[in-house]
């Protein structure tokens, strides 16, 4: 079967949310499907990218969205009456090369990974290819969320987006084979304002050999880590500074709290003026962050869906305390587990007691690890992947790749 992915971000290093996802769809497809990958990209990707992503791959290609032009055109969807989202992500190079790719190639089914990437399967050159969306989270929800939290123009043009989105996401069922949500409470949601037809829920799972469980850590640290340009993120981690770690840190002065991860706003680089924060940036590996401090804490307050990062400390062994929000798509259960927290007194108790109770921490780590090695093994979680695509396990592996290539908008590279 030739199976077209459309991905809204290249699917590689497999380092943040949605590309840990698409990287571990496209492995499980290349199995039983010969794959062409076409996906935009919004920062420099090199050589060496589309070189492993051919080697999974019959085709692949990567377009740049220019940064300039990405908002032009988004600004111009939302006075048209469209959102933000699909102004922003359209490309016509990617526009052009579906329609060379489909003058060529007679695809068997589309998936599409996230809203994004659903007026490309509209098209006149993929309007007759079935088409499965992969929604991941209920993006509009998201932007009703982003309008909670805060005021003006802002919450304005969030709540814009979100109705906007809503719409777009409404009427997926009336004429796609199916939408995918990462988690049943995602898919629930869905339900009460979609279209009636077929929606599944396919979690997300956490490479248990890359994430080993790793000894008790010897450090009397907090750890988070999380794309640091990511409003929930950043939102999480000031809110956990400002709230929580002021009172932890008078009660313990020599712990210390590391931010890990990408491009840091201004206002997570503020925060590492404060007395015992560290921000760590970005790191070719979190591992080593993540083994040396003895909590991983995830105080986000917004959420959607299944969060990695909950799943990789838990991978580890890592004694771990999370918001609910944090929880929302996870079986996990508090106390078992992990422990939860709302308050910021409630999270200052629950980080003070696991610095101080090295035997809580052990037990929490080991029953985080036993529940992740059973309910989030990537090949458990896409089993059911296979049969809603149409794939079935005669399909073979594509081999190696027919085109890979580096694309801009005047051609390859």
């Amino acid at each position: 079967m030739n199976l077209l992915f459309l991905v809204h971000r290249v699917p590689y290093p497999p380092d943040k949310g949605d590309r840990i996802r698409t990287f571990h769809l496209l492995k499980y497809l290349a199995r039983h499907a010969a794959i062409h990958v076409a996906c935009l990209a919004d920062e420099p990707v090199g050589e060496e990218v589309v070189a492993a992503l051919g080697r999974l791959c019959k085709r692949v290609a990567v377009v740049p969205l220019g940064r300039w032009a990405r908002w032009a055109r988004g600004l111009a969807s939302l006075a048209g009456g469209s959102t933000v989202t699909e102004g922003a992500f359209r490309s016509p190079a990617l526009e052009r090369i579906l329609r060379d790719w489909t003058k060529q190639t007679r695809f068997d089914i589309a998936l599409a990974s996230a809203s994004s990437m659903v007026p490309y399967l509209r098209s006149a050159a993929l309007r007759d290819v079935p088409a499965v969306i992969d929604l991941i989270d209920v993006d509009s929800q998201k932007w009703f969320d982003y309008a909670h939290s805060r005021r003006g123009p802002l919450a304005w043009l969030y709540r814009t987006e979100g109705r906007r989105l809503r719409r777009l996401e409404r009427d997926l069922p009336t004429w796609a084979r199916g939408v995918i949500l990462v988690s049943e409470g995602e898919a629930e949601l869905y339900r009460t304002f979609g279209a009636p037809g077929p929606v599944y829920a396919v979690t997300n799972g956490v490479d248990l050999d890359y994430f080993h469980f790793q000894p008790e850590a010897s450090e009397p640290a907090c750890v988070f880590v999380g794309a640091l340009d990511y409003l929930p993120n950043v939102e999480g981690a000031c809110w956990f500074c400002e709230e929580v770690w002021p009172v932890l840190h008078r009660r313990r002065p020599q712990a210390r709290f590391y931010l890990v991860g990408r491009r840091p706003t201004p206002a997570v680089q503020r925060l590492a003026g404060r007395p015992g924060v560290e921000l760590v940036g970005q790191v070719p590996d979190v591992r080593p962050y993540l083994g040396r401090a003895a909590v991983a804490v995830v105080p986000l307050r917004i959420a959607r869906g299944v969060q990695n990062k909950v799943l990789e400390a838990l991978a580890m062994g890592k004694a771990t305390v999370a918001s609910p929000e944090s929880l929302a798509g996870l079986r996990a259960r508090p106390g078992t587990h992990l422990l939860a927290a709302s308050s910021a007194s409630e999270w200052v108790e629950a980080v003070d007691r696991l610095l101080d109770d090295e035997p809580l921490r052990r037990q929490l780590g080991a029953a985080g690890r036993r529940y992740v090695e059973e309910h989030h093994c990537w090949d458990r979680c896409l089993e059911t992947l296979g049969p809603i695509l149409g794939l079935s396990a005669a399909n073979g592996a594509a081999g190696p790749a027919a085109g890979a290539a580096l694309l801009t908008a005047e051609g390859p590279k």
